[in-house]
């Protein structure tokens, strides 16, 4: 007895240790996990924005911009597909920690602003860790570039395009507008950029994730940040990479930049992310305008916040939103 004992501890030891060998040393355990957790969390957004989503919204979906699987597209036009003239075409990237999310996570936001009169794209990639850095960026460009030469043909002014993005997301679209607006920049990157940086009107910018290196390892998420590094970056220690170096946004924008929105809630752990952005970008005479709320009052509105429009804030973030787009119709 006491042998089989011995037996099954040691086999309980065994699989204790590969479980934990494969959480730090593979990328995938953490992956599907973060997929599952974030699958449900779209599943309730997508619920609760249906009823605000108006009728008669004409889509395009699958529309393929590459040949790689995730490389397709999907376009949400006005109720009677016109735009009016001067109003810019919103490409959103969509979020999930790099490694998890679905353009299809954003589609009932998209819809809505298609409702008040704006060409919505949403632009899927693959996620990390198929796919590493900086590959997503070189995707959403691709697709900027597909939208250049097709747009018209689609409905969409592809000479006035604005970037958006929401976690992830929105370090996406910061950086891939940091390369297109910044030669020095884009040369790091390996990017040869798809639109001239006349055509990139504005970007909108929720709840975003801009330097990695500033990240917080040490507090109650520092393990699940290291496990979204190691799939995005291949390494959990941002002092190891220069590329994590490379992807810390506020250093490399410049005064080329577009004039930006900038969102996040007083309760999100990546609030101080989107402030030092902004402040970055007024740094260099860029026009950002933000909407923060004081992190000292109540409710504290969490990650995300902009998508819940049942709470008064997420009414605010869209009306918001919506006058920024208005202001870059000339």
């Amino acid at each position: 007895m006491r042998r089989r004992a011995k037996r099954i501890l040691l086999l309980c030891l065994a699989l204790a240790f590969a479980g934990y060998a494969a959480f730090v040393l593979s990328p995938w355990p953490s992956a599907l996990l973060t997929r599952l957790a974030f699958g449900y969390g779209a599943s309730k957004t997508t619920a609760a924005l249906a009823s605000h989503v108006p009728f008669g919204i004409r889509e395009q979906r699958d529309i393929r911009y590459g040949s790689a699987e995730d490389e397709k597209l999907d376009i949400y036009l006005p109720p009677g597909g016109h735009v009016e003239p001067g109003r810019p075409t919103i490409v959103w990237i969509h979020g999930g920690a790099f490694v998890a999310g679905d353009r299809q996570d954003v589609a009932p936001y998209l819809r809505i602003l298609a409702g008040r009169g704006f060409a919505t794209v949403a632009v899927g990639y693959t996620r990390a860790p198929t796919a590493r850095y900086p590959n997503p960026v070189l995707q959403a460009n691709a697709a900027l570039g597909f939208l250049q030469r097709e747009g018209q043909s689609l409905g969409l002014d592809p000479a006035r395009i604005v970037l958006a993005g929401d976690s992830a997301g929105a370090h996406i679209a910061a950086q891939l507008a940091a390369g297109l607006t910044g030669t020095d920049y884009a040369g790091r990157l390996g990017l040869k950029p798809a639109i001239a940086p006349a055509s990139l009107r504005g970007t909108v910018l929720f709840c975003g994730a801009f330097d990695p290196t500033a990240f917080d390892l040490t507090g109650p998420l520092g393990g699940f940040i290291r496990s979204v590094l190691l799939a995005y970056f291949g390494t959990s220690n941002p002092f190891d990479s220069e590329q994590i170096t490379e992807a810390a946004v506020p250093r490399y924008v410049t005064e080329a930049f577009p004039p930006s929105f900038i969102s996040v809630g007083n309760g999100d752990p990546l609030a101080p992310q989107s402030v030092v952005m902004a402040q970055a970008l007024r740094d260099r005479g860029v026009r950002a305008d933000t909407l923060f709320f004081p992190p000292e009052t109540e409710p504290k509105l969490p990650h995300e916040y902009q998508f819940d429009l049942g709470r008064p804030e997420g009414g605010q973030a869209l009306d918001r939103l919506t006058a920024f787009l208005n202001g870059l119709k000339n």
